[in-house]
C-alpha cells in the first residue's frame, strides 16, 4: 500500500503541471470480449500456439505471432497497444507484477461482466447470456441524461444481446447491434455496409467485428458523438471454438482497429487532444491449456481482466507495475469522472479506479457536486 501512495505522490504533481483537470471532453469505451490478460502482457502462449488441437497451421501462426521474448511477442500481437499506449498511456492487470484486475460478479460470463463494467454493480441476480432487460442503470444512460451529453451517446456492438444489457428501450441510448441495419439516408457508405451484412451467410449472435467497427466509424464521422461504446466480440467466439490461431488473429485485428480509430481521433479537430480511450474486457478465461477456451464460475482465471487507458487526462506511465487490486465495477465511475461527472445510480457505489490520471483536484471537485 505504501508503494501505491509513493507512486501517486510522484505522479500527481506531474499531471497537475501538465494539464488542466477534466480536460477530456469525449470518451470512447472499447471492449474485446473474453480476451485474456495472459496474451495482453505476454503475447502468444507457447503451450497453445504449438498445439495442433487449437492451431490449424502452427508454422504459419508462429511466424506471425511468436518470438522468444515475451516483450517482443506482445508487440507482434498488439503493436499499437505496446508501441503507443504503453508509451503514452497506461496498462493495468499484469498479474505477474501483482497488478490485478478482476470482475466482482461470481458468474464470470458476458452479461454479468458487461453489467458490472457499465453499471458499477456486480448484480447477485444471475442473468444468463439471453435477451433479458437489465434492471440496472448504466453509465451511458446516466451520461445521456446530463445536459452536456444528451443525444451524444451511442453504442455499436457485435453481440446482439447488448440492446438488453444497455436497456436501449428505456435508456434512450441508440444501440446498433448484431446485424442490425444502418440508417442509409442516401449515405453510400452505410448502404454498402448494409449490403455486405445482407450477404453474410450463417449469421449468428455476433456480427463480424470489422463490420461493427466500420459502422461505428461512419457514425462517428457523421454525427460526432461525445461518448461511444464499441463492443467487439469475436475474440470470445473464436476461443469458444477452440481456435487459438483465429483468437490471436482477431486480437491483432482489434489492435489495428483501435489504432485506426485513434489516428482518426487525432486528425479530427472535434476529437483531437480532448478524447480518452478506455479499453478492457468483460471476463477472463481458463489459465491452462485444457481450459483456456472456457470461462465460468468454476474455471480458475475466468475472473481475471485488464484495462488500458489513453488520452489527454492520462500520464504516460505505461505498464503499471505497483501492487494493486482493481475491480471491473470501478470502470463506470471512472468513465464518468474522466468526463467531469459523478456517476450516481442505484447500487452503483463503487469508487473510480485509482488511476494516476485522476488528480486530487478532480476528486475534490467531484466531492462537492
Amino acid at each position: 500500500m505504501k508503494t501505491i501512495y509513493y507512486f501517486l505522490l510522484i505522479a500527481l504533481p506531474c499531471r497537475l503541471a501538465a494539464q488542466t483537470p477534466g480536460q477530456a471532453k469525449n470518451i470512447f469505451i472499447i471492449t474485446t470480449d473474453g480476451f485474456r490478460w495472459q496474451e495482453v502482457f505476454n503475447g502468444a502462449d507457447s503451450e497453445l500456439i504449438n498445439n495442433v488441437d487449437y492451431v490449424k497451421d502452427t508454422a504459419l501462426t508462429r511466424g506471425m505471432y511468436w518470438a522468444g521474448d515475451a516483450a517482443e511477442r506482445r508487440k507482434k500481437l498488439m503493436p499499437f497497444l505496446w508501441n503507443v499506449i504503453a508509451t503514452r498511456g497506461q496498462l493495468y492487470g499484469n498479474r505477474q507484477l501483482n497488478n490485478k484486475m478482476n470482475v466482482k460478479n461470481i458468474y464470470k460470463i458476458s452479461y454479468p461482466g458487461y453489467n458490472e463494467m457499465l453499471t458499477g454493480y456486480a448484480d447477485p441476480r444471475f442473468i444468463p447470456n439471453t435477451p433479458v432487460q437489465n434492471r440496472n442503470m448504466n453509465v451511458l444512460e446516466y451520461l445521456n441524461a446530463q445536459p452536456a451529453f444528451h443525444g451524444k451517446v451511442v453504442a455499436f456492438t457485435s453481440w446482439n444481446i447488448f440492446p438488453y444489457i444497455l436497456n436501449e428501450t428505456e435508456s434512450g441510448v441508440p444501440v446498433n447491434s448484431g446485424y442490425e441495419r444502418l440508417d442509409e439516408e442516401g449515405d453510400t457508405t452505410n448502404s454498402l455496409i448494409n449490403k455486405v451484412q445482407e450477404g453474410v451467410t450463417g449469421k449468428g449472435k455476433t456480427r463480424y467485428d470489422l463490420l461493427t467497427y466500420l459502422s461505428a466509424q461512419e457514425y462517428i464521422r457523421q454525427h460526432k458523438p461525445r461518448v461511444v461504446f464499441l463492443g467487439l466480440g469475436q475474440t470470445d467466439d473464436f476461443a469458444h471454438s477452440s481456435r487459438y490461431d483465429l483468437y490471436l488473429q482477431q486480437a491483432n485485428l482489434v489492435d489495428k482497429m483501435i489504432s485506426d480509430l485513434w489516428y482518426y481521433v487525432q486528425t479530427d479537430p472535434f476529437y483531437k487532444d480532448n478524447t480518452e480511450f478506455i479499453i478492457t474486457t468483460d471476463h477472463g478465461r481458463g489459465r491452462k491449456a485444457a481450459s483456456w477456451h472456457s470461462h465460468n464460475t468454476f474455471t480458475p482465471g475466468s475472473g481475471e481482466t485488464w484495462l488500458a487507458i489513453l488520452g489527454p487526462g492520462t500520464l504516460p506511465l505505461g505498464e503499471i507495475k505497483v501492487e494493486q487490486q482493481t475491480w471491473e465495477k470501478q470502470v463506470a465511475a471512472t468513465i464518468a469522472l474522466l468526463l467531469g461527472e459523478k456517476f450516481e445510480a442505484p447500487h452503483a457505489i463503487a469508487q473510480p479506479i485509482s488511476l494516476p490520471a485522476i488528480t486530487n483536484t478532480m476528486l475534490a471537485g467531484q466531492a462537492t457536486r
